[in-house]
């Protein structure tokens, strides 16, 4: 059976498209919500995550832009792998290094997971395509 580029491509459309929404989700409640997610992980006064915010938005859209391409670009989506990873990593040394809440240790940590679940589906979604033979 020869599948199409679609067809070969669609798990790993799903896990970008996901990781996508999640991201813009989370930007979006970061800006909205700054002052009292600042004083949930018990960070001082003056920090703002509005920077964060705005990152998180733009990382949506260009996983945003690679799916809805006619073929995934597999390099793009390594790229989104390797960020994740690297949030995963860069959450877990924050909770050591950073005097967080008991509540915000917690939502760091949970964030992390649920980057490393899109991570974990991502690549996947990758072994997927690079099985058929045929990647870009």
């Amino acid at each position: 059976m020869n599948q199409s580029v679609e067809e070969r491509q669609d798990f790993l459309k799903k896990a970008l498209t996901g990781n996508a929404v999640f991201s813009v989700v989370s930007g979006l409640a970061i800006l909205f919500a700054n002052r009292w997610l600042v004083k949930f992980l018990g960070l001082p006064e003056k920090v703002s995550l509005a920077t964060l915010g705005v990152s998180l938005i733009g990382y949506a859209a260009l996983l945003w832009l690679n799916t809805h391409r006619p073929k995934i670009k597999i390099i793009d989506a390594w790229v989104a792998v390797s960020m994740d990873v690297i949030w995963v990593v860069g959450s877990y040394a924050l909770i050591l290094a950073v005097p967080f809440s008991v509540g915000g240790k917690w939502l760091v940590a949970l964030v992390a997971e649920l980057v490393l679940a899109f991570a974990i589906l991502q690549w996947l979604g990758i072994r997927r395509i690079r099985k058929s033979g045929r990647y870009t």
